[in-house]
């Protein structure tokens, strides 16, 4: 009788021992280091499932030893998101705080921007504090960075677009545009593409140079009946939807119609090309080699 009530009253006792081991062994567990996928964002949900979410599956798969976690530079389109969708995404300094109250040791930054601009320059600033919180943090490039980046695109767009790359077709990309130097970037596409065979291939933008006026000056120059409009942008977004394919006067769509030029419209961000997604999977490589 005496020896089952110890037994009872040890228990408890024992229960807790073996608890607080449990949880020790857990709390002891390396935290996985992470990939942190930084993009723009998106308030289109059928553009981020093919672009964004598959950059970032292309980046689980390739490292699976790692965490793929995500952040938005733009906070409008966050609370867009947030309030239509109940959907939160971190801000960067919001995902930066959360990897050093998870623990993690090792991080890399991983942009999807195309080009070295603002938002890379924001994004490079918003971390800046963070360097000796991690064992290891390291920031991969944005899409277009190196003279070998341009040659890659340019092979990509060539295979995706060949369905359009006729004699008499224009196929014509609309980027974002900066008032950042970076914006020479588009001029730069332009003539690589000129350069690989593909002359009948423009290069504009929506909010820096060339506008659409000038690309419509150098499509005149050809002998062309139709243009193919296709976002030069990781996602499919606002600015394909509207600024390009909408039917609204002065969108580039209606620019070239009133031209009297036969206009197809192609919605797909650069994002869901495969080439591009290992573009930036082979940037992150060049991260981790750091």
């Amino acid at each position: 009788m005496r020896l089952t009530k110890k037994i009872t009253y040890l228990m408890p006792a024992l229960c807790l021992v073996l608890g607080l081991a449990a949880f020790g062994a857990q709390g002891s567990a390396e935290q996985k280091p992470v990939i942190l996928a930084v993009s723009f964002g998106t308030s289109y949900n059928e553009t981020r499932e093919v672009t964004i979410d598959a950059i970032e599956a292309a980046l689980q798969t390739a490292y699976p030893e790692y965490e793929v976690r995500r952040a938005f530079t733009s906070q409008i389109i966050i609370d867009i998101l947030e309030e239509r969708d109940g959907h939160k995404i971190d801000n960067v300094e919001e995902a930066m705080e959360r990897l050093v109250a998870d623990g993690v040791k090792k991080v890399i930054i991983q942009p999807t921007h195309v080009i070295p601009g603002f938002e890379y320059d924001d994004l490079l600033k918003d971390i800046s504090g963070y360097t000796e919180k991690f064992d290891s943090m390291q920031v991969g490039t944005p899409l277009l960075t190196s003279d070998k980046d341009y040659g890659t695109l340019v092979e990509v767009l060539k295979e995706e677009t060949a369905a359009y790359n006729t004699e008499k077709t224009a196929v014509v990309f609309m980027g974002h545009g900066t008032h950042h130097e970076a914006n020479e970037s588009y001029t730069r596409i332009e003539k690589h593409l000129h350069a690989a065979g593909l002359v009948n291939y423009f290069v504009g933008t929506v909010e820096g140079t060339p506008l659409v006026d000038e690309v419509l000056t150098k499509v005149d120059a050809g002998n062309y009946d139709k243009v193919v409009l296709l976002p030069l942008m990781i996602v499919a977004g606002d600015h394909a939807n509207n600024d390009m394919a909408g039917d609204e006067e002065g969108s580039w769509k209606d620019v070239f119609a009133k031209a009297g030029y036969e206009v197809e419209c192609v919605l797909n961000g650069l994002g869901q090309y495969k080439g591009i997604q290992q573009m930036i999977v082979t940037h992150t490589a060049e991260a981790i080699a750091k």
